[in-house]
């Protein structure tokens, strides 16, 4: 697996891979303890599993509005003022402690998570955009290698932040793992590359809405909601439902490790693997499967005829952190890709594209996930509220099952017509071929069907009756013009859908059956 990146590549990855480390460590350090501060004040599973899902419902409003912006704002203006604002946030959110009384702590809380979720989604959305820019060959490698670091913060943030939360208390882990954040802001101002954008980059070609009637696009969104959902889940209500094993503060934290330690140990295999042949439908449809089952042991589900214990809860971590590698880390390239099939242009115009997209698609379900499972877990327990994760993620490997099967025919291979094919025979039987002459200039010229094809082409397509380039060279001195017998000329050029044509006017080419495409 060796990845011959530059010096610019590799310090861009790992500065990255630091950014996304802190940053999961700030995410995840006050699943183990928040729950119990805030029913300390007052509050209850619904109030401060909102707390949780308030900072997603953000995510997902601004990420499309940083995606469409992201050229004009900058990825590394976007992703240094995002892990400022986030680390500040953090810091801040460890003094609401020393606030009393109810009302106060969770409106507060609200706030700062709102301020919070705003860096986020701005870092989020400019590192995903860099990572398909400076890696575009590389991108579900990268994107995996992230993850990893994504889910060693992830590892580590309960643990330490459960460590520090027994020696110092509530603000104590805040203020340390929020510098460490702020530090690394600091590190990238100096390290994260520019990125300058030409003229065709800086056009705006799509919209979040164009891209979701995208069939396979759509597939992913819903992938990513889903697993989004069932981590939202486990961070708001895992922890009253481990209070029965009485388990210390930093052992409780190692509990909430185990799935982001699975995910950040395979995501890499994943990634690799999508990247050399792996359909990454086929890996939605795997990771949603696992899901299901690992949820059936967490709790377990009400039809399982046994008791909970810690070695099924165990258990089913285990396998939700496998699910969830192999749904994020296809989701993100396989969206790209499928995008850029459907004729948007490969650039960073794209990337932020789909990059908004993903991060609001996985915000969307992260704000799902801890709010309803608040409310079922005060309504029906912690057991019974697993068979909605359960559902859903049914319901989406039902859905790319089919779509994998019934609708994702690849298209067959382009053929090249000879000139005695039938297909190109006229109406007396006879081939356009033969009607071909060259005059002195070397152009081509139909004499009989009057068909006049300037030498103005590529090398290695002179043979060809017809010419066609990509979205890059729409404008050029590449477009073609067809000259016909009445003297008038179709100026004809390409649109970024491979195989179509512009054309300003449609005329009948002598008594051929061909005409231009208006």
């Amino acid at each position: 697996m060796a990845l011959n990146f530059t010096r610019r590549q590799w310090m861009t990855l790992l500065i990255m891979g630091l950014a996304d480390f802190c940053n999961a460590i700030c995410v995840s350090l006050q699943a183990p303890f928040f729950p119990q501060e805030a029913e300390r004040k007052g509050c209850i599973a619904t109030e401060y599993g909102l707390v949780f899902g308030v900072f997603e419902l953000v995510v997902m409003i601004v990420s499309p509005l940083y995606g469409q912006y992201l050229n004009k704002i900058g990825p590394k203006v976007l992703f240094n003022a995002g892990i400022l604002t986030t680390s500040t946030s953090v810091i801040l959110f460890g003094l609401l402690d020393r606030i009393p009384g109810h009302t106060a702590f969770i409106t507060l809380a609200f706030v700062i998570r709102i301020i919070e979720a705003l860096g986020n989604a701005a870092f989020l959305t400019a590192s995903f955009t860099i990572i398909a820019k400076e890696f575009p060959n590389n991108v579900a490698t990268t994107f995996a290698s992230l993850e990893t670091c994504f889910g060693l913060g992830l590892i580590v943030g309960p643990m330490l932040g459960g460590a520090l939360y027994s020696v110092g208390g509530y603000f104590l882990p805040f203020v340390v793992l929020g510098l460490s954040l702020f530090i690394t802001a600091l590190l990238t101002l100096c390290i994260l590359p520019h990125h300058k954008f030409s003229e065709e980059e800086q056009e705006r070609t799509a919209s979040l809405f164009y891209v979701l009637k995208i069939p396979g696009v759509l597939i992913c969104a819903l992938a990513i909601a889903a697993t989004s959902a069932s981590i939202g889940f486990i961070s708001a209500t895992l922890e009253p439902h481990l209070r029965q094993f009485e388990l210390g503060p930093v052992l409780l934290g190692v509990i909430f490790v185990i799935n982001g330690g699975v995910y950040a140990l395979t995501a890499p295999v994943y990634g690799w693997v999508l990247d050399k042949c792996f359909n990454p439908k086929l890996a939605t449809i795997m990771g949603t499967m696992l899901i299901c089952v690992g949820f059936c042991f967490v709790g377990p589900v009400p039809f399982i005829q046994a008791k909970t214990t810690l070695g099924l809860v165990i258990t089913g971590l285990v396998l939700h952190g496998f699910g969830i590698a192999a749904v994020l880390v296809s989701s993100f390239t396989d969206a790209l890709k499928t995008a850029v099939k459907h004729g948007l242009p490969d650039n960073i115009e794209t990337y932020g594209l789909i990059s908004g997209l993903w991060t609001s698609t996985f915000a969307f379900g992260a704000f799902v996930g801890p709010s309803v499972s608040g409310f079922l877990f005060d309504s029906v327990g912690f057991r019974a509220s697993t068979l909605f994760i359960i559902g859903l993620h049914l319901i989406v490997a039902v859905i790319t099952f089919l779509f994998v099967t019934c609708c994702n025919q690849a298209p067959g291979k382009y053929k090249e017509i000879s000139s005695t094919d039938p297909l190109l025979t006229n109406t007396d039987d006879q081939s356009i071929g033969d009607h071909i002459i060259k005059n002195e200039n070397g152009s081509l010229i139909s004499s009989n069907s009057a068909i006049h094809i300037d030498n103005c082409r590529p090398c290695g397509m002179a043979n060809n009756l017809l010419t066609c380039n990509s979205y890059n060279t729409k404008q050029t001195h590449w477009a073609s013009s067809c000259r016909l017998e009445s003297g008038s000329t179709a100026n004809l050029s390409f649109r970024p859908n491979y195989g179509t044509l512009e054309a300003g006017c449609s005329h009948h080419i002598h008594g051929r059956g061909y005409e231009t495409i208006s």
